[in-house]
């Protein structure tokens, strides 16, 4: 199957946390940090996140920086929880969003919403994970993606990692701790046996501010 490249980008505390129990995340890291994220964006044809980053952290998923070129903004969001009036659909005429959605619900009232504010619904079949990875991969790659950016949340990440589907890591480690009531930056992965993980090979690692970046492939 052709497929863009992925890269996943994390934002976390030491112990890879990407916000509190009750959803707060400004900031856990850095300016320096988001500002070289924000930068990756831009070197991306496509960003895609979860319904829930959407839907509670309501994101322009944008470059902000310079000249740089906004990417396509693409959901997954099975049940089209995303509103009309959140930043996303209110910025599709001129950035493009693509929301993936479970088939069926690209008929409702809120596909028709959306559709009409220039969001391109379109369904996916469902797996017993959600949304199915590989065929929104597959119609991406039809549409002109070569490279996509994936920023969350964890429960996204978890099904990207267990496609086994991301080619590079952009982690960002903030000098803090949030403890296990804190929201993981990777969902469940049913893992039972350590024969079945995927070891990476680290690329590199730097300060940036005070945190500290690190590349994986």
């Amino acid at each position: 199957m052709s497929r863009p490249r992925i890269t996943l980008k994390l934002a976390t505390s030491l112990d890879g946390k990407i916000a509190l129990a009750n959803g707060e995340s400004e900031w856990i890291t850095g300016e320096k940090a988001r500002a070289e994220g924000r930068k990756m964006r831009g070197g991306h044809d496509a960003i895609c996140v979860g319904a829930n980053t959407a839907v509670l952290d309501n994101p322009q998923l944008t470059t902000r920086e310079g000249d740089l070129p906004d990417p396509m903004r693409v959901v997954f969001d099975s049940q089209i929880r995303l509103l009309p009036d959140t930043n996303l659909a209110q910025t599709a005429q001129a950035v493009p969003v693509v929301l993936f959605c479970a088939a069926g619900n690209e008929h409702g009232e809120s596909a028709q919403t959306l559709t009409k504010l220039g969001v391109k619904v379109l369904p996916l079949p469902m797996t017993t994970g959600g949304l199915e990875i590989e065929a929104a991969l597959s119609g991406l790659w039809h549409i002109g993606v070569r490279s996509l950016l994936l920023e969350g949340g964890g429960l996204l990440t978890a099904s990207f990692v267990k496609a086994d589907v991301i080619d590079r890591i952009e982690w960002f480690r903030a000098p803090m701790i949030l403890g296990g009531d804190g929201r993981d930056g990777v969902g469940p992965l049913g893992l039972n046996s350590m024969s079945a993980v995927n070891r990476l090979t680290r690329i590199s690692a730097r300060e940036i501010g005070d945190d500290m970046w690190e590349t994986y492939e």
